[in-house]
């Protein structure tokens, strides 16, 4: 069980109580929160009978962005969807929808919003363990939205501790560990994760995404990883940043640096057309041979930030 199920089933359990309250929601604080449409990510799709034939890293570019980008939907979805309802109780600045629970769930959960003077809202939704007597609430998504921009230009931060959702409910909260840190701006269709976590063994991992979208279709993703890449104790960064048209043709660049390389960098590129199958490859550590034109390519040379 992942983190969009333990979303989903205290959703439904807060929209049920939330059914039979009067009090209304403001209608600042409803459109506050955007929608999954709001700020989804817009890469190009492939027909199923071209898979095989596909790019590797447009495969790569099109499942991270799809995984990061799919966590904050879930996220804003869930507020979104339960502030639409009426609260189930004001105090002062702040509305509470819940707490409520299913008899079987093995967690009660509640959504708090507060309205801040400068017109943004704070908001938690928060878990209390059933399985623990005695057990407090705690904060499992803590984030801020500002909503004033306007319409469709609102801007925010939400983070998830999946630590915290792990302790509330230990039963369906997945094997996700650490925190995720997540900004948005829908004006200028950009969003931010940064994930920071610990691997198989307990080791430190880092990660930090970045996704922009441009105003005709087309659109960019960074992704770096620190963590061990194999052959040594050090860690190293891996970096995929990947660039596209509203046609979709795009291209990819990936590094490998520091850690047990030293000073040494490992470099790829790979371009793609608008059926997204590989027309240009290049390596400079001989890992396979290059191929295509790079003349094909939509971006002609590589675009990658310094090394950390």
């Amino acid at each position: 069980m992942n983190i969009k199920h333990l979303l989903a089933g205290s959703a439904l359990s807060l929209l049920t109580v939330a059914c039979v309250k009067q009090d209304q929601t403001p209608d600042a604080l409803r459109t506050s929160i955007p929608t999954s449409d709001q700020v989804g990510i817009k890469l190009p799709g492939a027909s199923a009978k071209t898979v095989g034939q596909l790019a590797n890293w447009y495969v790569s570019t099109r499942d991270v962005t799809r995984m990061f980008n799919g966590t904050t939907v879930w996220v804003l979805d869930t507020v979104h969807t339960i502030v639409e309802f009426p609260v189930t109780s004001v105090s002062g600045n702040t509305y509470t929808w819940g707490p409520w629970t299913g008899a079987l769930d093995p967690a009660n959960y509640k959504l708090d919003v507060t309205a801040v003077g400068d017109g943004t809202f704070t908001y938690q939704l928060s878990g209390q363990s059933k399985t623990q007597p005695g057990a407090q609430f705690e904060v499992v998504i803590d984030g801020t939205a500002d909503p004033r921009p306007g319409e469709l230009k609102g801007k925010g931060e939400f983070i998830i501790d999946f630590d915290a959702a792990k302790r509330v409910n230990p039963i369906d909260s997945g094997d996700a560990k650490g925190q995720v840190d997540a900004k948005y701006d829908l004006a200028a269709k950009h969003l931010d994760l940064t994930i920071a976590s610990t691997n198989a063994t307990g080791g430190a991992v880092s990660a930090d995404y970045a996704y922009d979208e441009t105003a005709d279709g087309g659109g960019a993703m960074l992704f770096d990883v620190v963590g061990d890449a194999g052959g040594g104790p050090l860690l190293e960064e891996v970096t995929l940043r990947s660039r596209w048209e509203p046609t979709g043709m795009g291209r990819a660049d990936a590094r490998v640096a520091g850690g047990d390389l030293g000073t040494a960098q490992a470099i790829a590129s790979e371009c793609w057309g608008t059926s997204f199958q590989r027309t240009y490859y290049t390596d400079n550590a001989n890992f396979n041979p290059t191929e295509g034109d790079l003349a094909s390519c939509a971006f002609a040379t590589a675009d990658l930030p310094p090394a950390k």
